[in-house]
């Protein structure tokens, strides 16, 4: 295995716990510390997808039988990798979310005793859309990950296919290279049975010829 894939290997394996403790840590953090929390994490994910891309085209140089093994490795690297952006994108969401709900609900605070039933209401259909917005993303975050599962499984049957192409075009070959010497063989048996032709009919025209001769002196001589 290529020393420079496995160099790659390590520092995205570090960068991707790094990341997942971040993401937990984050998880938990509020206001500013939490922005530069997920800056920081976002930098880092741009990291890892270089990661990703530089050991995609190392793989991509070996044989077939090395290249399929680490071409495996890397789709779980690339699985991990979008599960964390999922993660980040879920931590995000709930923070975008968390002060929408924040500043709605300060906004109503303020104005309460004033407030008319009327804007109470557009206050409430204000809350129902974001929820209703939450629910959107968390099932566009289930259609994605089901996408990217049958990409997945796409992709492994594409691998397969391709395998078994290339193993039915070696046993091609080795068909093609049989008939090839078959029929090298065939054509030697071809020009030995006219080199016996040949020989025969000149035996025979041979014996012709002497059995002429002895007639010739029996009945003149």
């Amino acid at each position: 295995m290529s020393e420079v894939f496995e160099g790659y290997e390590r520092q995205y394996c570090d960068l991707s716990a790094n990341l997942s403790r971040k993401c937990t840590s984050a998880s938990v953090l509020e206001g500013e510390l939490k922005k530069q929390k997920l800056s920081d994490i976002k930098a880092g994910l741009d990291e890892a997808d270089t990661l990703i891309r530089k050991m995609d085209l190392e793989a991509r140089s070996f044989p077939p039988n090395i290249k399929g093994t680490l071409l495996a490795k890397l789709r779980e690297y690339k699985t991990d990798l979008n599960n964390l952006k999922n993660e980040t994108k879920r931590i995000t969401s709930v923070n975008v979310n968390q002060a929408a709900r924040d500043e709605l609900l300060d906004s109503g605070m303020a104005d309460a005793m004033t407030v008319s039933a009327d804007q109470r209401g557009r206050l409430i259909m204000s809350t129902e859309r974001l929820n209703q917005s939450t629910d959107r993303i968390k099932e566009s975050k289930r259609t994605m990950l089901e996408t990217e599962e049958l990409g997945v499984s796409i992709l492994q049957d594409l691998h397969q296919q391709r395998q078994a192409l290339l193993q039915a075009h070696s046993a091609l070959r080795g068909v093609d290279d049989n008939i090839s010497r078959s029929k090298k063989i065939l054509t030697a048996m071809s020009r030995r049975m006219n080199r016996n032709k040949y020989i025969i009919g000149s035996i025979i025209a041979a014996l012709i010829l002497a059995i002429l001769v002895i007639l010739y002196f029996k009945h003149f001589h």
